[in-house]
C-alpha cells in the first residue's frame, strides 16, 4: 500500500520554508528519528508524507529556479539541516508583490533583502488547482496585509486549506472564518508560535506566576535577530498586527489583563551578524507573599526558522486529518496551541489535551471552545 501524501503549497520561500523542507528530508532519511518532533506519527502521517507541489515567491534569485536550490538562495541564512534535497521538478513561481516588500529594505545589500523579479505574477488560483495542493502555508513577511488577503482569497477560490503563519488576522477574523466555514475548508492561524520560543516561554512563565499566587505587575519581551524578518520589521508601521499578536498571546494568561503601560512585547532591533539566530530578553516583575517583590529575567537564544518547523509540521498533518473528516472553518485547539493569535485563546496545556482528543477521534477541532471567566475551557 502506498504511503499517503499531503500536498502543500508555500507562499514565501524564506528561511521558514527552507527549514521546513530541509526538516522533511531529514526525517525522510531518518525514519526512526523522532528528535525534535512532538509527533513522529500523527494520524498515520509522518513528516516524509508531506510533499510540496507549488511554491510562490517574488525574489529574482528564487523565481524560476528549482525549489531545491531556491531554499538556499540569499537572503536565506538559516543553519542547514539537510543539504541533499532531491530534484522533484518543482520550480518557484512568481507571486504578486503587493505589499510584500518594505520600501526601506532597498537601502540594504541585496544579500540581506529582497530583490523583486521583473516578471509578471502567475495566476495563483489556477496554479493551485493545477498542482493539486490541499494546504497552503502563508509565510509572507510581517506587514504584508494585502498579500496575506490575496492568498486567503486564492484558497477560498480553490478549496485549499490555509495555514496562516504570519501576523495578518485571517483565521481570527470572524468574516473570513465564516467564509471558510461556509466553503467547507478547514484553516489554522494566525501567526505561528515557535516550538520553544519567546512567546511560549513567556506564556508559561506568566502562567506559573499566576498559578503560584504571585501578582504580576509588569513584564517585557525584547527580541533581536539578523534575518530578513527582523530587517523587514525595522519599518515600525509594519509591526502593528505583530505587536498585537504577541501581546495578546501573553495577556491571555491573565484573568485581568495588564495595563498597556506595564507590558511591552515585540521585535526590538536588527543585528546583521545574528543571521537566523534570535535572542530574547524577558523580564517579569511581581509581588508575592506579604507584597514582597519577586523578579525573573531570562535570556533565550534559538535558531528562529527551524524553531517554527516543529510546529508547522504538526499543523499540516492535523489540517489534513480535519480535511479527511470533513471539518470546516477554524480548527480551534490546533490554532490555540500552535498560533499566537488564534480565534479563541486557550491555555496551552488544555489545547494540547484537546488536540490529542482530536487525533483520537474523540472531538471535532472545528467546534468552538467555550472559555470561562478564568480563561480555561468551560466544562
Amino acid at each position: 500500500m502506498d504511503s499517503p501524501t499531503i500536498k502543500i503549497a508555500i507562499a514565501g520561500i524564506g528561511n521558514c520554508a527552507s527549514a521546513l523542507l530541509q526538516g522533511i528530508e531529514y526525517y525522510r532519511n531518518k525514519p526512526d528519528e523522532d528528535l525534535g518532533l512532538m509527533h513522529r506519527d500523527l494520524g498515520g502521517f509522518g513528516p516524509e508524507n508531506i510533499q510540496v507541489v507549488a511554491a510562490f515567491d517574488i525574489d529574482v534569485r528564487k523565481v524560476g529556479r528549482p525549489l531545491r536550490e531556491a531554499i538556499f538562495a540569499p537572503p536565506n541564512c538559516t543553519k542547514p539541516i539537510w543539504k541533499d534535497i532531491p530534484d522533484r521538478g518543482m520550480k518557484v513561481q512568481m507571486g504578486p508583490i503587493l505589499d510584500g516588500v518594505a520600501d526601506h529594505m532597498k537601502e540594504y545589500h541585496p544579500d540581506r533583502t529582497f530583490v523583486p523579479a521583473e516578471t509578471d505574477p502567475v495566476d495563483v488560483p489556477s496554479a493551485l488547482r493545477k498542482s493539486g495542493a490541499e494546504i497552503l502555508l502563508n509565510y509572507m513577511p510581517v506587514g504584508s496585509e494585502k498579500a496575506a488577503r490575496f492568498y486567503a482569497e486564492a484558497t477560498l477560490a480553490t478549496g485549499v486549506s490555509l495555514i496562516n503563519c504570519m501576523p495578518a488576522f485571517i483565521v481570527s477574523d470572524p468574516g473570513f472564518a465564516a467564509r471558510f466555514t461556509k466553503a467547507g475548508i478547514p484553516i489554522v492561524g494566525d501567526d505561528v508560535k515557535s516550538q520553544l520560543g519567546a512567546t511560549i516561554l513567556h506564556r508559561m512563565l506568566a502562567k506559573l506566576f499566576i498559578d503560584r499566587g504571585v501578582d504580576v505587575k509588569r513584564t517585557y519581551q525584547l527580541n533581536t535577530g539578523g534575518n530578513t524578518d527582523f530587517l523587514n520589521m525595522l519599518e515600525r508601521s509594519r509591526l502593528t498586527t505583530k505587536k498585537i499578536s504577541k501581546t495578546s498571546a501573553v495577556q491571555s494568561q491573565f484573568i485581568v489583563p495588564l495595563n498597556p503601560d506595564n507590558i511591552h512585547i515585540g521585535p526590538s532591533d536588527y543585528v546583521p551578524w545574528q543571521a537566523d539566530n534570535k535572542i530574547c530578553f524577558l523580564r517579569i516583575e511581581g509581588e508575592g507573599f506579604g507584597g514582597i517583590p519577586l523578579e525573573i529575567e531570562v535570556r533565550l537564544s534559538v535558531e528562529d526558522s527551524p524553531n517554527s518547523g516543529g510546529v508547522v509540521i504538526d499543523a499540516i498533518r492535523l489540517c489534513r486529518i480535519a480535511r479527511d473528516r470533513g471539518e470546516a472553518g477554524p480548527l480551534y485547539p490546533v490554532s490555540a496551541y500552535f498560533m499566537k493569535h488564534p480565534p479563541i485563546q486557550v491555555p496551552d496545556t488544555a489545547a494540547k489535551e484537546m488536540i490529542e482528543d482530536f487525533i483520537a477521534g474523540e472531538r471535532r477541532a472545528s467546534e468552538p471552545v467555550q472559555v470561562g471567566e478564568n480563561g480555561h475551557p468551560a466544562s
